[in-house]
């Protein structure tokens, strides 16, 4: 018997799944009533504390909503819910620098309350559609992940699939076709209320340095439901190219980053033109500047995505044989020296404790050397690691009004062991998964 929300909720998940599973046509026409659910509330709120985040428009903080008691909080959404009023806010517009760029991506954050929510409507509408997706998607979906996307792109080049289509969607998650979306949901889901639930959401508009603004296309990239509905927008691409266009190339996904590997240039030339024209239908646009046909062939070109470099490099055992390699490109590279600079590195910073800045700035070290760990990166890791070293000892010096960088006074031993510094150099880990079987 269940117990607690997770096995609860979990129960119904696996029920959704294999009914959808069973029957491709069937359409479902009672989820409302399941968002409304005790246990499925309850766990949509362990989730978004789980995941934490900044306020939205009305600046309430998931601290704010513990101080009212989460299960007062919960039965009013409950309530407005079930009495059809339930109102979501616009969401809050924020930007974030892109890496390596000056440019930044617009987020939009939507308030606490619709966040739990929309976890709650993720977790009705995920098993229905993840029981249609295809293999070649891996973005934000349960049991895959990125590094399942770069080790299937790793097995197809070491194919002889010679030829990439490095494509970029132009404003991806800001061009989605709002009508066009809620008519692929409904190919699925005939109930009126979750319907209309998912159209408030599109509708509600961004809040944008004080002014309101409406919005006919896209869906907030930064909110719970986004990334299911962007992959539901192109489930239509992956099933089309599963179906009808693998001679072409195989295609890999992830949310709107996509790659199409190919064993020679007219298939690739070939799939380019199909891949724009789908685009073309569903209301997208490929960049122009950013979208090429690459050849990796004895490493004569290479190509980035999710954050690594991918080219082709010549065995040391078997001369003459070439393998796909990745390790963290350049934008990545430029990025963490950003980010370190910006924790070590300011004037500002000079009067705080060692201790404090080696506190902040672990968990950056940590999280991006967990990512990159995996392939083919231990050059770029020494490099990070001896770039945060160089940097902390410039910060010491100057803290300590010296000059130079001070290598004996601030050795690796008073750095790792005294101050605790996270070492980012280390062991590469190699990484395999059934999922990227495809």
């Amino acid at each position: 018997m269940a117990n607690t929300a997770k096995d609860q909720t979990q129960q119904l998940q696996r029920a959704l799944y294999r009914a959808a599973k069973q029957s491709t046509t069937r359409r479902f026409h009672a989820l409302f009533d399941k968002v409304c659910r005790w246990d499925i509330l309850q766990r949509a709120w362990q989730q978004v504390k789980a995941n934490g985040g900044a306020p939205g428009v009305d600046g309430e903080t998931l601290e704010d909503i513990e101080r009212q008691g989460v299960d007062n909080v919960l039965r009013d959404l409950q309530t407005q819910l079930r009495t059809k009023r339930y109102r979501p806010l616009p969401v809050r517009r924020t930007y974030i620098p892109k890496p390596g760029k000056t440019e930044k991506r617009g987020l939009g954050i939507p308030g606490i309350r619709d966040r739990i929510v929309q976890a709650a409507a993720k977790m009705v509408l995920e098993p229905i559609f993840e029981a249609d997706f295809c293999n070649c998607s891996y973005g934000f979906r349960p049991k895959r992940s990125t590094h399942d996307a770069e080790e299937r792109i790793r097995q197809l080049a070491n194919e002889g699939r010679d030829w990439v289509v490095d494509a970029d969607i132009r404003a991806y998650f800001d061009s989605i076709d709002q009508e066009k979306l809620l008519a692929k949901v409904r190919q699925r889901v005939t109930d009126r209320r979750m319907l209309k639930l998912l159209r408030k959401w599109l509708k509600a508009g961004v809040m944008d340095e004080g002014e309101l603004r409406r919005k006919t296309t896209g869906t907030p990239q930064g909110g719970v439901i986004s990334p299911l509905l962007a992959n539901i927008y192109l489930h239509s691409l992956d099933r089309d190219w599963q179906q009808h266009r693998q001679r072409m190339g195989e295609l890999v996904r992830y949310a709107d980053d996509l790659v199409i590997l190919s064993y020679t240039y007219p298939s690739a030339k070939q799939a380019l033109q199909h891949l724009t024209a789908i685009f073309t239908e569903l209301g997208l646009q490929l960049h122009p500047e950013k979208t090429r046909i690459r050849c990796l062939r004895k490493g004569q070109e290479g190509f980035d995505f999710l954050g690594f470099h991918h080219r082709k490099k010549e065995s040391w055992r078997w001369k003459g044989h070439y393998y796909l390699q990745r390790w963290p490109s350049r934008k990545a590279m430029q990025a963490i020296r950003q980010k370190v600079k910006a924790i070590v590195g300011r004037r500002s910073q000079r009067h705080r404790a060692p201790q404090e800045v080696v506190r902040d700035l672990n968990p950056v070290l940590r999280g991006w050397g967990a990512y990159f760990r995996k392939g083919n990166s231990s050059r770029q890791l020494h490099q990070v690691g001896d770039y945060v070293a160089q940097q902390m000892r410039l910060y010491l010096s100057k803290k300590h009004q010296q000059r130079g960088r001070n290598w004996e006074q601030y050795s690796e031993t008073i750095l790792y062991k005294q101050m605790g510094l996270y070492r980012v150099g280390g062991t590469v880990k190699w990484y395999t998964s059934a999922k990227a079987q495809g």
